[in-house]
């Protein structure tokens, strides 16, 4: 975004933009240029030149190797799903950095693309919802008899989850929450919403936040308990992820049976495999009546927001790092930070979880 390009500028740094960047969003290319950066229309020139690149979706295998020995990369890596990039970064020698490895820290948090890009999510999955059921969210009082507010139950109270609830709420539905971690329950009804307890036994989460997958056990006890609630449900939404992993099946056809003709699901795991059986990126299903919804890139709905967020989180990244004396963004492999998002690094793949993965 503009307002960026005017931070990195102060730091000293030179900023080339490529044309049209903005055009999706109605920000001309002269919003750019009057904030200082040059506008380039030879891709692969500017790649040649810069010593940092940054970008939203990963590279293309041409692109890397455009890229000059020893620059840098930050942006999405898609890592655990992209071997042959991560062994083409490797033997480019650009130090490639992946904002989805980025800790889920206290001090990383300004820097964390995935917790900005999933509240924006929580929130469209609400909206889209609204849009395509057939009732009211909010109860309202009318002349001609009381409405009542839709049921609306979401499924995993990470950051997606809890702004879904909490725009569900804002809305005036009646909300039910359930995640496989029993500390987030004060979350949930600390905004308004009632928690679905489950006796699963003893679960946990990752270093990143993300819930640890079930035992075939606890999935069973699980299914019984939503499947209740689904039934009673206007909108149910899921948004289960396991980090670097498949997305967890946890609405199957035989949930999706008991619910009524004409309420929906919308499923924010889509890309990831999905949480609702049935569901297709970018499509609306129909199952008896009850409308599966599932888009590849929710944030994507507020693209303006998005990439406001996306800007600052890498804009927030240099500056923590940037060594204002050199002007260049230095790589301490000590920082926790930087060793855990580092994934290639001087002609080597420096992070261990991607050591072993081989090009398809």
């Amino acid at each position: 975004m503009p307002s960026s390009v005017a931070k990195l500028i102060k730091l000293g740094a030179t900023v080339e933009i490529e044309q049209n960047l903005g055009t999706p969003l109605h920000i001309d290319d002269s919003q750019y240029s009057d904030h200082g950066a040059e506008i380039t229309s030879d891709r692969e020139s500017a790649l040649q030149r810069a010593d940092l690149t940054l970008k939203l979706n990963p590279p293309s295998l041409d692109d890397v190797k455009a890229m000059k020995k020893g620059a840098k990369y930050l942006g999405y890596l898609h890592p655990f799903h992209s071997p042959e990039l991560i062994e083409t970064l490797r033997e480019a020698g650009v130090s490639a950095m992946s904002v989805e490895m980025i800790p889920r820290t206290t001090i990383a948090q300004k820097m964390d693309a995935l917790s900005s890009q999933a509240s924006l999510a929580g929130y469209v999955s609400v909206i889209t919802a609204a849009q395509h059921l057939n009732k009211i969210f909010p109860m309202m009082v009318t002349p001609s008899g009381t409405i009542q507010p839709a049921r609306v139950f979401v499924i995993g109270a990470g950051v997606a989850g809890l702004q879904a609830i909490a725009t569900a709420k804002r809305l005036g539905a009646r909300v039910q929450a359930f995640d496989t971690r029993p500390t987030v329950a004060e979350q949930v009804q600390s905004l308004g919403a009632k928690f679905v307890k489950v006796d699963l036994g003893e679960t946990s989460q990752t270093e990143q936040g993300y819930a640890k997958a079930l035992t075939p056990e606890q999935l069973q006890l699980q299914k019984e308990a939503m499947a209740k609630v689904c039934a009673q449900s206007d909108v149910v939404i899921t948004t289960a992820q396991l980090f670097g992993r498949r997305a967890p099946l946890i609405i199957d056809n035989q949930m999706i049976d008991m619910m009524a003709p004409g309420s929906l699901l919308v499923d924010l795991a889509v890309e990831s495999g999905g949480n609702v059986e049935g569901a297709l990126p970018n499509q609306i299903v129909d199952r008896n009546g009850v409308k599966i919804i599932g888009l590849s890139n929710f944030p994507g709905e507020v693209a303006y927001n998005a990439s406001e967020m996306y800007s600052n989180n890498l804009t927030n990244f240099i500056e923590h790092f940037w060594d204002r004396e050199t002007v260049t963004l230095p790589l301490n492999l000590d920082d926790e930070i930087i060793s855990k998002c580092l994934i290639t690094h001087q002609g080597v793949v420096v992070n261990p979880q991607f050591q072993t993965l081989q090009p398809a």
